[in-house]
């Protein structure tokens, strides 16, 4: 996912929208383009460059749906705070110790489930599972209590990441399996059947919703008129109009 939040990002300056929105796309941007560079050279560097933006864009989702119900451009300090220790903290731990002590645990439960070589791609999701759990648990507040008219788009991105989260553990627990299942099948059934694929599309999507789902919910607090438009009859983006005038 890296070309269409650029195009997010740019509407985002068009229509003058917060730059808390603007980062949200450049932030998936950055993840795309770090996922990219891992898988073409396999390095312990391009892995950082892979793991650590997961856990920075996540942090700025956080932000923004914990601040869409406040006045416009205004600034949560304490937040903002807490949000960027954290990313200090886990950035520090990383760069000081490859395999952070925290992640043992998981690396061990994964040695025993013979998974692949990929696996040690779950040790941010400790870490990033902890943040996406916050935005799961904010979403459903958001469309239980306060929109509940957006729980389709909610529920939705919901939806897809967690069917991607899905696939991508059916993927590390069964991989020996999956493996000798391609080799006796077609390779068009044998491609479909690669899930760590399909995680990285699913939670790419997911994530692309959820920057809608948010902006949706911050436009609707702020009395614009937030509306989900399909360009080419495909793909979701958010037009809006201006505060009405009385």
């Amino acid at each position: 996912m890296i070309i269409p939040p650029i195009f997010g990002a740019i509407q985002s300056v068009r229509d003058g929208l917060e730059k808390r929105y603007i980062a949200s796309y450049l932030a998936l941007t950055v993840v795309g383009m770090g996922s990219w560079c891992f898988h073409m050279t396999l390095k312990y560097e391009m892995q950082l460059l892979d793991e650590l933006p997961m856990i920075y864009s996540c942090c700025i989702f956080v932000y923004c749906m914990f601040e869409c119900f406040k006045m416009k451009n205004s600034v949560n300090y304490h937040l903002l705070f807490i949000l960027v220790l954290f990313s200090l903290i886990v950035t520090t731990v990383y760069l000081k110790v490859k395999e952070p002590v925290f992640h043992q645990v998981i690396r061990h439960l994964q040695k025993r489930a013979k998974c692949c070589l990929f696996n040690s791609m779950a040790s941010p999701r400790v870490m990033y599972g902890m943040l996406v759990f916050t935005l799961v648990l904010r979403s459903i507040y958001i469309v239980t209590w306060v929109y509940p008219w957006l729980r389709g788009l909610g529920y939705t991105s919901l939806g897809i990441f967690l069917m991607g989260f899905l696939l991508w553990n059916i993927d590390n627990i069964f991989c020996d399996s999956l493996r000798n299942f391609r080799k006796k099948v077609p390779p068009v059934i044998g491609v479909a059947t690669q899930f760590h694929a399909w995680w990285h599309i699913l939670t790419g999507l997911g994530s692309y919703l959820h920057i809608l789902f948010s902006l949706y919910t911050r436009t609707l607090y702020l009395r614009y008129r937030p509306k989900v438009k399909f360009l080419f009859g495909i793909w979701p983006v958010i037009l809006f109009e201006p505060l009405r005038k009385h």
